[in-house]
């Protein structure tokens, strides 16, 4: 009698406060939670594109458009919209753009997903149906793409514009986009195989305040934000021999605590003054070797920057070890991390100037030099930041596109004409999965939509005229926001990276068909969120109510 009650009481095996979601449940939550990802980050994209002020704990705030920026700074506790967020993260590590556009497809999928869901249509069936279209989309991205030649200056130069329209660096896109041409192009070395690599550890970014963004220049050398060591030092030396050294110019302390026991102020004076040869030994060894500029790692003691000094040796103290690194590169020399071992051999070769305005160091090496300096300049510490965000993402767009060597016309052409190609090749497709690759097909064509959206155009008729004019066969239309025609992008100059595209169908893909294949959410704790049960229903809270859906669930029976 006690084993049939027992066989009819349901088996509790999740603790109390514990809190599980399953089918379409789980898989409603995750798609809304997702969604609510995209969807911030949505009215930023194309040249239209909104700003986002973002307000930290801390009260710093960021004024940015930057997709993946926005996403960081924004606290997101959900586990799902956290994956979305990775997307934003990959996309950005490796093509250095298009954050935005891969969140917001891998939003759409998810919506369109929802849609066959409703249809009964089994979440294998669209993972399936989404990972062939990803597949044929990305080989469709290859047959459309335009290949750019690495010398090809003028299309590198649209490329850095585009990627720069819309941000805060626009207005001075020309010239920010001539200097990362430039400087992509003093760092990219040919291959054997004839294929380009681009060196971008050796393109630094500095920034100053103070002055407009149209005084940024490129330097090829290196700009050390450092004061000389003493007021004496030359400010500026010519064809200068540069010693780096990462040891410190001082007296060597004792490895371990030691007493010194001294018997009269006599023995005391010999002992300074020890210490003082020693000092001026160390400054000999380094005029003797004919260094006029050093740049050390570590600290330089008082008295031996003024024998530095009386030298006329120009000497910058607690230079970053990156620095360091870096003007190895530019001057040649040789680090050198023992004073008492080393010789002319190891000093490299510079002009070592002053910018007294920006309180810098401008290092500039020879013709073999290595290395070159993006001086970013703005009026305000709002301005430079998003300028160098801007400008970091241009400058990875044509460092990518440089090594890949292919693009393609912006402006939503290349989503409109891969979405057609997509739905002749979904004819091909049998079974349910045939739905799924359309369904990838509408979801590409979110970017013209939102183009035109953020533009104040309507949406729907922008898309089918693009559509119209993709299938009169031209593979380059797209849409013009300025003036909300439809126009051949290409010859207009806004050109997109092939690699971020694909990068982006990839990213997307990946993380819609990992949030469709969650069934269920077993949480250790409550799913929905305070502004959820004050508001009574989901997302109640803001981008709070991203936990969703949590309302009418209990414990795991």
């Amino acid at each position: 009698m006690s084993q049939q009650r027992m066989q009819g009481q349901p088996m509790i095996v999740l603790g109390e406060d514990s809190q599980r979601m399953k089918d379409e449940d789980a898989q409603g939550h995750n798609i809304e939670a997702a969604r609510a990802v995209a969807e911030s980050v949505r009215t930023t994209l194309g040249p239209k594109g909104m700003d986002k002020m973002l307000v930290s704990s801390m009260g710093d705030v960021t004024i940015t458009n930057d997709g993946v920026t926005i996403l960081q700074e924004m606290d997101i506790d959900n586990p799902t919209a956290s994956m979305i967020v990775e997307v934003a993260e990959t996309q950005e590590d490796e093509a250095g753009d298009g954050t935005t556009t891969a969140v917001a497809v891998a939003g759409e999928l998810l919506k369109n997903a929802e849609d066959l869901l409703e249809q009964d249509i089994h979440p294998t069936a669209i993972i399936r149906g989404f990972h062939l279209a990803s597949e044929e989309a990305r080989a469709q991205v290859d047959e459309v793409a335009t290949e750019v030649d690495a010398d090809d200056t003028e299309l590198l130069t649209k490329l850095a514009e585009t990627s720069m329209t819309g941000k805060g660096a626009e207005q001075h896109k020309s010239l920010l986009a001539q200097l990362i041409v430039d400087a992509v192009g003093a760092v990219t070395v040919e291959a054997e195989d004839g294929s380009h690599v681009v060196d971008l550890e050796f393109v630094k970014i500095e920034t100053q305040t103070g002055r407009s963004v149209s005084d940024s220049e490129l330097l090829h050398g290196a700009a050390i934000d450092k004061d000389p060591a003493h007021p004496d030092m030359p400010g500026e030396v010519e064809d200068a021999d540069v010693l780096l050294v990462n040891e410190p110019i001082e007296v060597e302390e004792a490895e371990a605590d030691a007493q010194i026991n001294l018997d009269s102020p006599d023995q005391l004076q010999e002992f300074l003054d020890k210490e003082e040869e020693r000092l001026q030994e160390k400054v000999q060894q380094i005029a003797d070797a004919g260094a006029d500029v050093v740049f050390c790692q570590k600290g330089i003691d008082d008295l031996a920057q003024h024998y530095l000094a009386k030298e006329g040796i120009l000497a910058a103290r607690r230079v970053k070890k990156s620095d360091l690194q870096f003007l190895k590169e530019v001057t040649s020399a040789n680090i050198v991390s023992d004073l008492d071992d080393f010789s002319g051999a190891d000093l490299g070769h510079a002009d070592v100037t002053r910018d007294d305005e920006d309180d810098m160091f401008l290092v500039e090496g020879g013709d073999d030099a290595y290395g070159v300096t993006v001086v970013i300049r703005g009026s305000t510490d709002h301005v430079v930041d998003e300028t160098e965000r801007g400008m970091g993402d241009a400058l990875d767009v044509v460092a990518n596109t440089v090594a890949d060597g292919r693009v393609l016309a912006g402006g939503g052409a290349a989503e409109v004409e891969v979405a057609r190609r997509l739905r002749d090749f979904a004819d091909s497709v049998e079974g349910r999965e045939q739905m799924a690759v359309e369904a990838f097909a509408d979801s590409l064509e979110l970017v013209p939509r939102v183009l035109a959206e953020n533009a104040g155009l309507d949406s729907i008729d922008t898309l089918v005229d693009l559509r119209a004019a993709h299938a009169d066969g031209d593979a380059h239309a797209g849409l013009n926001v300025f003036s909300g025609d439809v126009v051949d992008t290409f010859d207009a100059g806004v050109v997109e990276p092939a690699h971020a595209k694909e990068q982006a169908l990839s990213s997307a893909t990946e993380a819609a068909t990992l949030v469709l294949k969650i069934d269920d959410i077993i949480a250790a704790g409550d799913l929905s969120t305070e502004g959820e049960e004050e508001e009574g229903g989901p997302g109640g809270g803001g981008m709070g109510g991203m936990g969703g859906m949590g309302g009418g669930m209990g414990g795991m029976m």
